[in-house]
C-alpha cells in the first residue's frame, strides 16, 4: 500500500517511521546489459555470462551496485506519493554501501523509511534510509542515506 501525503512538507509526520516497502522487481541480463552499454562498465563479472559460468559463484553474472542505486527513484513510486507537488530532484546521497552482492534473476524491493523533514520556501528537503532487499537473502543488497527535493504545486 502506498503512503500517500498531500504536500511534501507533509513527509514530516513520518521521521522515523517506515513509509513502506516497493514492489518486487526483477533484474534480468537485459538490465544489467543496458546499464553496461549506457555507463561503460562492462565488467564480465556483469556481462559475460558463459565465463561467469566457469568463474562466479552460483555460476551467475552480478548485478551493477549502482545499477541498484539507480532503481531507488523508480521503486519509491510504489513506497509513497505526494499528490499536490511540482518537480522533484535527487539533492544527494549521504552514505551508500553495497552490502552484498545481486545475481542476475534475482528480485529486489526497496524498504523506505524518513529521516528527516526539512522544511523549505518552496517544498521540502527530505532524508531517506533506504534498504534494498533481495528476495531469499538475509543480507541487503544496499543500505543508503539518500535525498531528495520535491516542489511545492
Amino acid at each position: 500500500m502506498i503512503t500517500a501525503v498531500e504536500s511534501p512538507a507533509d513527509l514530516a509526520a513520518y521521521v522515523g517511521l517506515a513509509l513502506g516497502i516497493s514492489d518486487w522487481v526483477v533484474l534480468d541480463q537485459g538490465k544489467i546489459d543496458a546499464f553496461a552499454a549506457l555507463t561503460g562498465d562492462d565488467h564480465w563479472i556483469h556481462i559475460d555470462a558463459e565465463r561467469a559460468r566457469n568463474e562466479m559463484p552460483d555460476g551467475k553474472t552480478l548485478v551493477h551496485g549502482f545499477l541498484t542505486l539507480s532503481l531507488i527513484p523508480y521503486l519509491q513510486r510504489s513506497v509513497f506519493s505526494v499528490t499536490k507537488r511540482g518537480k522533484g530532484l535527487n539533492y544527494g546521497c549521504n552514505r551508500v554501501r553495497f552490502t552484498s552482492p545481486v545475481q542476475v534473476g534475482a528480485r529486489v524491493r526497496l524498504r523506505q523509511t524518513v529521516k528527516a523533514c526539512e522544511r523549505l520556501a518552496d517544498g521540502a528537503r527530505v532524508t531517506f534510509d533506504c534498504t534494498i532487499e533481495v528476495e531469499g537473502k538475509q543480507r541487503p543488497a544496499l543500505v543508503a542515506e539518500t535525498m531528495v527535493q520535491i516542489f511545492d504545486r
